[in-house]
């Protein structure tokens, strides 16, 4: 099904994300990570895949075997920066033949040699190729604080409004940890004439090296209180899986209608993912999440040092 329609049909819609392994010796185990969450029926599920393209294969048979087994719409991604136009459209046509028809086209990372595509510079030329080439729903990105490479927040909405007209049937944010920030956002966005669906996407901080990268790469703003939580909670795992679960379920379900919770692959392959709910309008899945991940434990941890129901910051 296509997450247009999702989107359309359902006030409050819950999707999941998870990340395929690098390696084959390590597909089978995430595969079947994937399947326990599927298994609890999201709206939707995300899978990522490589900048390089070279996990291409792995996102395609673990997006086309949550459709096949549970009946859970995937949205497969595709990056485009490493990636030739030739490569592009061997994925499109994979994707095409498993059934997947739902994409998240997206540039991806700058590697760390520099070395990138001669097709490619910029997820709009990526979004009008697939456009081109397939009857695809496309998403696409968007960043709440601006592109970490924008000089401007006015000039970030400018081209993220040239990727929506080259096609985009949807976007996604870039993880956020201050409601307000996503709110005015969506504001600026209508402004700009931006009227696709915005889908508010969450991270849970598991752990400090987590934070540090996500913040790198998108230059996201921590709030103080997030920053004393893992600085509290930071040297001892467990607790700071719990305290970044909580912080997640209760600092962003304030109002958000349509949520996308990435999944945090913690020690041992285990993939742990945290529920983000809108009020009483709560998803079964998202439910089921929190059932299993929000128990009296995860709650004493952060009442400990009185981060319990952390309101959205204003």
């Amino acid at each position: 099904m296509r997450i247009s329609e999702i989107l359309k049909q359902k006030e409050v819609t819950f999707s999941l994300e998870v990340f395929p392994p690098k390696t084959s010796e390590k597909y089978t185990e995430t595969a079947e990570k994937a399947m326990e969450i599927a298994r609890l029926k999201p709206d939707f599920m995300s899978v990522t895949y490589g900048a390089g393209g070279g996990t291409g294969e792995y996102t395609t048979g673990i997006a086309a075997d949550i459709q096949k087994t549970y009946g859970v719409p995937t949205l497969a991604h595709l990056t485009c920066v490493s990636s030739t136009r030739q490569h592009v459209l061997k994925m499109l046509d994979l994707y095409r033949e498993n059934g997947i028809e739902n994409i998240l086209a997206l540039r991806g990372d700058i590697p760390k040699d520099g070395k990138v595509s001669e097709d490619y510079r910029y997820a709009v030329e990526l979004i009008r190729d697939i456009r081109e080439h397939g009857d695809f729903c496309i998403g696409g990105a968007c960043y709440p604080e601006g592109h970490i490479e924008s000089a401007h927040k006015s000039q970030d909405l400018r081209y993220l409004k040239e990727k929506t007209e080259a096609g985009l049937d949807f976007l996604t944010t870039q993880m956020f940890f201050n409601n307000a920030v996503f709110f005015n956002f969506l504001y600026r966005a209508r402004e700009a004439g931006i009227g696709v669906p915005i889908i508010a996407g969450i991270m849970p901080i598991t752990n400090p090296k987590q934070l540090s990268r996500s913040v790198a790469m998108s230059g996201t703003d921590v709030p103080q209180r997030f920053r004393a939580i893992v600085d509290y909670f930071g040297e001892t795992p467990a607790a700071m899986m719990q305290a970044g679960i909580v912080y997640a379920t209760d600092a962003f379900s304030a109002g958000l209608d349509v949520i996308d919770t990435a999944t945090a692959e913690i020690c041992g392959q285990v993939i742990y993912p945290a529920a983000v709910m809108k009020h009483s309008a709560v998803p079964e899945a998202a439910q089921a999440f929190l059932d299993s991940l929000r128990g009296e434990e995860a709650t004493a941890i952060v009442e400990g040092v009185g981060f319990t129901g952390i309101p959205a910051e204003t």
